[in-house]
Formats: C-alpha cells, structure tokens, sequence
C-alpha cells in the first residue's frame, strides 16, 4: 500500500482554505487544518481540525512534525515552508508560489531582507492584497502537486 498523500494547512490566516477543501475532496485526500484558534471547517471525514496550544510557532511545530515526502503544506511562512522542504514535503504559499529545494534558500534570505527594512523604518506595509488570480494559481499549483505525487506512486 503506497504511502498516503496529506495536506497540511497552516491556518490561522490562510485566505485559500475553501479551495483547499475542494481539491482535498476532489483527491480524496486527508487535510489537516492547524490553527491557534477555532475555525470552522466542513464535517468531513478526511478534514480534521487541530488547536494547537497559543505558543509561539505551536501550529509550525505540529505541522514541521508531520512534514515528509507525501505532505503538502500551505503556509505563508517562510520558515515553516523551509523546515516543510527541508523534511522533504511538498510547500506552497496561497499565491500559487511552490517553495522548492532550489527556490527556499531566497525566499528566506529576502524575508530577512524585508524584515530588517521593516524595523529600519526603510519599508512600510505588508504583501499586496490577495487577489482572484492568487487564488487561481494557487488551485493550479495544489492540484499539480498533488498529481505529481501521484505519479512518483503515494496514495490517497
């Protein structure tokens, strides 16, 4: 029996659950939801919510735990997406953005980057706000994932 296909959310802000929700439902596949508070989701055998304790980085370190070959993680996070890679699963961000071997080493050194210029004073303000075509890609990127998956032989 090959070894199942989970996803993971990271959910406290994760702005792409609903989609989640479908592509999970349409894969058949089991979806971890993980947050520090309460959220609703869908009565669901394969959808179960897990509260982590108010910790800081508690639901980062539920999921990091999880993470293997076989997961996919959707988080904004870019150091829970490198942990994620890292332990060999599957990480994308709402945007549609993968975060891959090649790709996560940046992505944290920008973060950095911006972080810094945000205590500098050098930057202000976040992200651009999400948008239909964010939530597009990210419908291609986990459905590609989990296909991809599929073909290197794990199982809902």
């Amino acid at each position: 029996m090959p070894d199942p296909i989970e996803i993971f959310v990271d959910a406290d802000a994760c702005p792409v659950k609903d989609e989640v929700y479908r592509v999970a439902g349409r894969h058949g596949l089991k979806t971890w939801i993980v947050a520090n508070s309460f959220i609703n989701v869908p009565r669901d055998p394969l959808i179960e919510r897990v509260l982590v304790g108010s910790g800081f980085d508690a639901a980062d370190d539920w999921i990091a735990e999880r993470a293997r070959r076989g997961a996919v993680v959707v988080t904004t996070d870019v150091p829970l997406a490198h942990r994620c890679v890292t332990a060999g699963a599957d990480a994308i961000a709402p945007n549609g953005k993968a975060f891959t071997q090649a790709s996560i080493g940046m992505a944290l050194a920008t973060r950095d980057l911006m972080q810094d210029l945000r205590e500098a004073g050098a930057v202000s303000g976040g992200p651009r706000p999400f948008s239909p075509r964010d939530r597009s890609a990210f419908l291609s990127a986990l459905d590609l994932a989990i296909v991809r998956l599929k073909r290197a032989g794990f199982g809902a």
